[in-house]
């Protein structure tokens, strides 16, 4: 089994590419008039997917966008040096479709981090495209030597190197704010929506829907490709202990071919269990916190048996294995101003297994070896060596409930316990929200 799991270590750390950007502040371009809401189209960076703006997606809605309106353009970043026609391609679509829904003359853009590249070289490669784009949003990225396409932009850097910048354009500095956090940031919300709509915004509060609803897709990691042959089955949770109130799903979706299901009516105040059932497969389990306003933007990420970083996992009918993310990198060696997460009444996060320089997102926690034996004083390498990820060897009994706290460093604390299904037959992710 080690000597497997390396050999798809190696594998992925050679796909997943990283990316950053950091500036200092440059030159204001035009100031965008606040006229008719124009569609907002999202592009994530390396192994990203639209997960990365739910919030930002929420926020805006919350100030009169439509949620129709507000989309993310995904594509398989591990091979986008192969891929780059066919995404730009995809985003004519999009675009075409957008306009004509919404009678706009434009659209709005953002991109973060390998993202960037690939905006930056769409705006650039046809005056005709950048005629289409009313505003570019440069998301800790690449810098620039002119303003892509000449389409005004607006670029938010975070921590690093203070000297990078794209020329001509309206520079912003948060130096406080780890790489995925630019994205999902209020600061940052404040900033591109000033630049959007020439105001500020009314509220950067998720203001709470009454009657929200859920879509999305169901996608392989890192590649956003659609999991085939799949059905998604929800359920309502006891918020006591994250078991499900029914047998009965509250509600079924079948997946489509490119992985999205249809919306689902939820309860803002409620915590719901997303199923992901593929014949012959473990069943994913996927855990969110509450959802208060309609999201579009649910991504259930998984992939095929023995295939992604899912392989790596130890499994057992003995113990459970978690998978947690959050759209805010997790700090564990910043003390009183850094992150927490409680797993059974102990803290796994240390300076070891989530330094801040690790810009660690997706974390794994699983019984390394099966020995029932928990070992915190070093990240499992083979995690820790992928960008944004890190492996935690603890021990997590299969049975009862498995009790979670987070503590977030900016937004206090959040419980959410799951069931503790056994890893040989289920699998576990949990979202963590990021504001």
């Amino acid at each position: 089994m080690l000597i497997a799991r390396r050999k798809l270590f190696a594998l992925l750390a050679g796909v997943i590419l990283g990316a950053g950007g950091l500036c200092a502040p440059a030159t204001a371009t035009e100031r965008p008039a606040a006229a008719k809401l124009r569609p907002v189209v999202f592009v994530h960076g390396s192994a990203g997917s639209a997960l990365q703006f739910r919030t930002q997606a929420k926020r805006l809605a919350g100030n009169g966008y439509p949620a129709r309106l507000i989309e993310a353009h995904e594509y398989d970043s591990p091979n986008i040096a192969t891929i780059l026609p066919q995404v730009y391609a995809g985003l004519d679509a999009r675009i075409d479709r957008l306009l004509a829904a919404s009678g706009a003359d434009r659209v709005d853009l953002l991109a973060h981090s390998l993202g960037t590249f690939v905006m930056q070289g769409y705006l650039n490669s046809s005056p005709a495209r950048a005629a289409r784009v009313a505003h570019y949003v440069n998301l800790d990225g690449r810098p620039a030597a002119a303003l892509p396409g000449g389409v005004p932009t607006l670029a938010i850097w975070g921590e690093g190197d203070p000297a990078r910048a794209v020329a001509g354009a309206t520079n912003v500095s948060f130096p406080d704010q780890s790489h995925t956090q630019t994205v999902s940031s209020v600061e940052t919300f404040r900033e591109f929506y000033r630049f959007f709509r020439g105001r500020d915004p009314r509220t950067t509060a998720i203001v709470a829907d009454r009657h929200p609803q859920v879509s999305g897709r169901a996608v392989l990691f890192p590649s956003n490709a659609g999991a085939e042959d799949a059905t998604v089955e929800v359920y309502r949770l006891d918020p006591r202990n994250g078991r499900r109130l029914s047998k009965r799903p509250a509600h079924v979706r079948q997946v489509a071919a490119d992985g999205a299901f249809a919306p689902v009516p939820v309860n803002p105040r409620a915590r719901y269990e997303f199923a992901l059932v593929r014949p012959g497969q473990a069943t994913h389990h996927f855990y969110f916190e509450p959802f208060q306003r309609t999201d579009t933007l649910v991504r259930l990420l998984t992939s095929r048996p023995g295939e992604g970083i899912g392989a790596l996992v130890d499994t057992s009918e003995r113990h459970t294995a978690l998978t947690f993310q959050r759209q805010k990198e997790w700090w564990g060696d910043q003390g009183a101003a850094g992150d927490q997460l409680w797993i059974n009444g102990r803290q796994v996060l240390n300076a070891a297994n989530a330094p801040r320089v690790k810009r660690v997102i997706g974390v794994f926690a699983f019984d390394d070896g099966s020995d029932r034996v928990t070992d915190l004083s070093a990240p499992l390498p083979e995690f820790f060596g992928i960008t944004f990820m890190t492996g935690l060897d603890l021990f997590m009994p299969a049975r009862g409930t498995v009790s979670i706290v987070a503590r977030s460093r900016s937004d206090g604390w959040t419980y959410l316990p799951v069931p503790a299904w056994r890893s040989d037959q289920h699998r576990v992710s949990i979202e963590i929200d990021d504001n």
